[in-house]
């Protein structure tokens, strides 16, 4: 498969001092699905945010589809935003709006400014709105305000909104931490259903070693701003696991479902 995302000696220091990230480089190829883990603090956020230009880097390159964000103007990082969807922690959701709002939201990339801001969508966007929400399993809450939602529900209206994007790439920041099993465990199977149905890869940041190993195919361990193991699931020991938590049992395994 052709390789859709590359990091490059990737390295991100904050305020002149903090390392966030040295030397960091992988490639994630077309269709994969990536767990990123390791301990709070390691830089799994930061390298999520490297990959949508939320962040700049302090040296390397950072390559999506061939192109170098670091090098792209403000127009080329629209065009590549577009095309990376991203599914946060805590939703990010406007909860005064209604789920289908919500979801539409995802279309703005492609759209002008007035129209943005009047909320023109297209009927065949709106058709799409709601087969999405279909598939996610919200067609009875689309017109309720996103504050009536249990955190599971909010979850799903991110990936709804994300997937109204047309991505190439879903980035999931920590996309269960704030809920409990049986939610997180629908979140991560719909996450996988979206990778092996409709093709899209999948990057995911992840506390729960066994969830990571149980939906990823691939996983990457990092540590303190560095890359410790990177390979197959089923070949994540629990020596190579307790090198990337620097022995902290305490947050090796949380089990969802």
């Amino acid at each position: 498969m052709p390789i859709l995302l590359e990091f490059k000696n990737v390295s991100k220091i904050y305020n002149n001092v903090t390392k966030a990230l040295t030397d960091v480089s992988f490639s994630v190829e077309e269709g994969e699905f990536v767990a990123i883990i390791g301990p709070s603090g390691s830089g799994k956020s930061t390298i999520l945010r490297c990959i949508n230009r939320l962040v700049d880097v302090t040296q390397g390159s950072v390559f999506f589809d061939g192109h170098d964000i670091n090098q792209a103007d403000k127009k080329e990082i629209r065009q590549v935003r577009k095309k990376v969807g991203m599914i946060f922690q805590h939703y990010n959701l406007v909860d005064r709006l209604s789920v289908i709002e919500n979801v539409l939201h995802g279309r703005l990339g492609y759209k002008s400014a007035i129209s943005g801001v009047v909320g023109h969508y297209t009927e065949e966007e709106k058709e799409r709105a709601f087969q999405i929400l279909a598939m996610l399993g919200l067609t009875e809450e689309a017109y309720k305000r996103c504050d009536e939602l249990s955190g599971g529900q909010k979850q799903r209206v991110g990936i709804a909104r994300s997937l109204m994007q047309e991505p190439r790439l879903l980035l999931c920041d920590e996309p269960i931490a704030s809920l409990d099993p049986s939610s997180a465990k629908i979140i991560m199977d719909y996450l996988r259903d979206i990778n092996e149905t409709m093709g899209i890869t999948c990057v995911a940041n992840l506390h729960q070693v066994d969830v990571a190993m149980r939906y990823a195919k691939r996983i990457i361990g990092i540590t303190a701003g560095q890359i410790v193991f990177d390979g197959p699931s089923d070949k994540l020991t629990r020596t190579k696991i307790y090198k990337i938590y620097e022995s902290n049992e305490g947050e090796l395994i949380t089990d969802v479902g």
